[in-house]
């Protein structure tokens, strides 16, 4: 009796390594689409505000809603297949230069804890009279990229960036590289009209 158990003992622990050798499914883990993106191309943005700049042929800037000072300068850049939109703010300064700076790095700094590291750029090109600063915010942030810039005494121009998809910087950072190589090329050639 007592051999009989210990057979059938054995019996089942064969059969059940023998039963489990199938491989087990593991689960792939997620992936994204890969984006084929145009070679880089550019056009003079020109309208009727006091600014202009080269902006990318992908991209389509459109009116945003007038503001409650009535200012008409406001542009939304519709970022086309990159899913996203940069938002483009004017001012003319009418307040100490400071309020608007201060502003802009308040916006920086709402980012702060989800930023992994915030790399800044100081845009200094005085044969245009154009100043200021290029914001880079890595980790899963809602606008990777801010800027403003500012002639120092008329105008002023606030800049950010946000995407319509959950923040995932793995999985954006080819079109985040191709979207700066844009933007920089937008604060290199803008000028006050």
């Amino acid at each position: 009796m007592k051999n009989m158990k210990l057979l059938i003992s054995l019996s089942l622990l064969v059969f059940m390594f023998v039963g489990c050798k199938e491989e087990a499914n593991i689960p792939k883990p997620p992936t994204y689409l890969r984006l084929e993106l145009p070679d880089h191309a550019y056009k003079v943005y020109r309208d009727d505000c006091p600014y202009s700049f080269d902006i990318a042929d992908l991209y389509k800037v459109n009116q945003a809603p007038v503001d409650q000072e009535g200012n008409a300068c406001h542009k939304r850049i519709e970022l086309g297949t990159l899913n996203g939109t940069a938002y483009l703010r004017y001012w003319k300064i009418t307040k100490p230069l400071a309020f608007y700076i201060n502003n802009a790095n308040d916006e920086i700094d709402r980012h702060k804890l989800k930023a992994t590291n915030i790399i800044d750029k100081q845009i200094i090109r005085p044969e245009d009279n154009v100043y200021g600063t290029f914001f880079e915010l890595q980790g899963n942030v809602a606008t990777p990229y801010q800027f403003y810039l500012t002639d120092s005494v008329e105008n002023f121009i606030y800049c950010e960036v946000l995407f319509n998809s959950t923040p995932n910087y793995d999985s954006l950072v080819p079109t985040l590289d191709y979207l700066e190589q844009d933007l920089m090329r937008l604060v290199e050639t803008l000028e006050w009209n």
